[in-house]
């Protein structure tokens, strides 16, 4: 049984109304932080990257497919992975539907991820999925952008993600390694493999035939874009989470 206060229907809306509040808050503050956002000084890309797509070899501004505004979900999907990260699937069965939306509102949503193409392709047909799906296999991509990483970097404990240098190693007490290696098995890997990427996304403009970066968010900032925790937020009991919970959505025992 469920421990939580009842109340009368006018408790309930006096309280809603006090939330209404808050919610409106958040909102304008929402509104002007996606101002900040697009505020950002734009930093020139000079460098010539190489992209495998279904369409053949493809450089960073063939990815725009003609638009001029460009959205890269950086997807964790490393060369040594058997499949996708589930994480990383769970949101993108929200964004699928959106492509075509954003497609015509000029901006081109492209995900991007260190595997070669045949998985990816392969991956790709198992789950459904639609969006325009390319490799970095090869190049510097993933790298200069921060969610790929070499074992060096791992193994030093200095893995620059997430605007910082942080250490993705599990801790001396190994207390939390049945979680971690749970999350890498499902991918068919161990954790320094799977840890070697890094979820995010990036924003870019192409302005005059000159390519800029916008934006990049990584960790808890692609919440935002992980379309079921939005529903989970407004649900009675809220995110309820105990471990790793979500499952590819092919996976689930129905």
């Amino acid at each position: 049984m469920i421990d939580h206060k009842t109340g009368t229907r006018q408790e309930w809306l006096a309280a809603r109304l006090e939330l209404l509040e808050a919610e409106k808050a958040l909102t304008r503050r929402s509104d002007e932080v996606a101002r900040q956002r697009q505020e950002l000084p734009w930093v020139r890309i000079d460098k010539e990257y190489t992209f495998a797509t279904d369409g053949g070899p493809a450089s960073l501004v063939d990815l725009f497919a003609g638009r001029s505004q460009l959205l890269v979900y950086h997807f964790m999907f490393g060369p040594d992975y058997e499949a996708g990260c589930p994480s990383c699937s769970a949101i993108a069965d929200g964004f699928d539907g959106s492509v075509v939306h954003l497609a015509n509102h000029d901006v081109t949503l492209h995900a991007v991820s260190e595997a070669p193409l045949p998985k990816l392709q392969a991956y790709k047909q198992r789950m459904g999925w639609s969006f325009p799906w390319a490799s970095s296999f090869g190049g510097d991509f993933n790298h200069d952008f921060h969610v790929t990483h070499t074992e060096e970097e791992w193994q030093s404990g200095a893995v620059d993600y997430n605007f910082r240098s942080m250490n993705v190693r599990p801790s001396a007490s190994g207390e939390e390694l049945p979680f971690l290696n749970q999350i890498a098995s499902s991918v068919g890997t161990d954790w320094p493999t799977y840890r070697r990427q890094g979820p995010g996304m990036s924003a870019f403009v192409l302005d005059d035939g000159v390519v800029y970066h916008t934006y990049s968010t990584y960790e808890r900032g692609v919440d935002a874009i992980w379309g079921m925790y939005q529903w989970l937020d407004r649900a009675p009991l809220g995110r309820n989470e105990d471990g790793f919970w979500w499952r590819r959505h092919d996976e689930y025992d129905n």
